[in-house]
């Protein structure tokens, strides 16, 4: 058997989407039972109930967790592996969740993402070398072999995706002078099946840097992304990094993987000029709930002014004290204590003082993120971040 069938055999019973690829390295020896408890232990409660790990194993939504490891000059080094069944958002923020747990055991660690594998492509190259072989066990002639014939033509289109530089990106022809950027494998392989074979993928929601230098070659670049606030936080980091003169985007609720070839037409001919995608234009689909969000907060029309240095200095004591307590302090302009809560009443309060900061001991989660945008607080003080779509500035304790 070979190694992609042993792959396929091995992802096929919990018909996986995403895998998430992560490295670890640990201060001292962990073995896997510790890490695989530091994952489900560490990430509890940090998402919510939908995105509990245990249930979503129980669920089937994630497979099971793969965990190799190897000691050497006092250090424990190795891979994680998490199969995804979930859609692309909701495996980023997985994947995101496993990047704040900073301690296994008695020992510090690091976690770092290393990509999120789009593993359909792969099923898809398994099936289309399967069909080839039980095609030549057919032999060229007998009933319903056209039929046949045209489908295996059909899928080797899609068998022609290339690779593209260091990170091998996967793309069709991009050869000409248009260009299209898309998230991920299985979007290329859509759009290639469909006839649009001058489209590249980012395998993820940031530009590579070998894509950033594509974009300054190609005349003109159009960005297509999902219908959903994902496909939202890929143009918003894509146009600030990148030369994207077009954005297009799936019908609200849809992804590029899924769309029709009338449907792909539709958006790329929809194309509309990056400016148009500033913040204070968007009007569109999922946009609106971004709108409707900073509608809601003080820090809608608001100059953040970012924390300094030396005013970091001068709360140094007082964020300190915050560690071990889940609390949070909240400071005025002139850096006086307005209210000393526990973070999970953030929420609940009102202030009649102006927050400049607030400080909180642990992760700044996007329901944390979100209530000190109610309060209009400007700078954000927390040991880690698991989102960071907002104005307010975030900094490290």
């Amino acid at each position: 058997m070979s190694l992609e069938e042993r792959r396929m055999a091995k992802i096929s019973p919990v018909a996986i989407k995403y895998l998430i690829d992560a490295r670890f390295e640990s201060n001292g020896v962990i073995e896997k039972p510790d890490i695989i408890g530091a994952i489900f232990g560490q990430t509890e409660g940090l998402l919510g109930e939908d995105l509990e790990m245990r249930e979503l194993q129980k669920s089937g939504k994630i497979g099971r967790i793969e965990v190799t490891s190897n000691y050497e000059d006092g250090k424990t080094v190795g891979e994680i592996e998490i199969p995804s069944a979930m859609d692309k958002t909701e495996t980023t923020l997985i994947a995101a969740a496993l990047e704040t747990i900073e301690r296994i055991g008695p020992s510090d660690t690091k976690i770092t993402i290393e990509k999120i594998e789009d593993v359909r492509g792969s099923k898809r190259d398994y099936i289309l070398e399967r069909a080839k072989k039980l095609m030549e066990r057919l032999g060229g002639s007998g009933n319903g072999i056209s039929d046949m014939t045209n489908e295996i033509q059909s899928s080797s289109r899609i068998s022609k995706i290339h690779s593209y530089g260091t990170e091998n990106l996967p793309c069709g022809d991009i050869s000409g002078d248009e260009l299209i950027i898309v998230e991920g494998r299985a979007d290329v392989i859509n759009l290639m099946r469909n006839g649009v074979k001058n489209v590249i993928a980012m395998n993820g929601a940031r530009l590579p840097e070998t894509l950033k230098g594509l974009t300054r070659e190609k005349p003109e670049v159009i960005l297509f992304v999902d219908g959903d606030r994902g496909g939202n936080l890929i143009i918003k980091n894509v146009v600030e990094s990148a030369k994207i003169d077009f954005i297009s985007m799936a019908p609200e609720g849809k992804e590029v993987e899924e769309l029709t070839g009338k449907e792909i037409l539709q958006a790329l001919r929809k194309k509309l000029p990056s400016e148009e995608y500033k913040e204070n234009k968007r009007s569109r689909g999922v946009r609106r709930y971004d709108r409707e969000r900073r509608d809601k907060t003080n820090t809608k029309d608001r100059k953040i002014k970012k924390i300094t240095s030396e005013e970091k200095e001068k709360i140094k004591k007082e964020v300190d004290e915050l560690i071990g307590t889940k609390g949070a302090i909240i400071f005025n302009k002139n850096l006086e204590i307005i209210k000393k809560v526990p973070v999970g009443r953030l929420g609940l309060i009102k202030l009649d003082d102006e927050p400049y900061v607030i400080a909180i001991d642990g992760t700044a989660t996007p329901k944390v993120i979100e209530n000190c945008e109610r309060l209009g607080c400007q700078n954000l003080i927390a040991t880690n971040f698991v989102f960071t779509d907002t104005k307010i500035n975030l900094a490290s304790i």
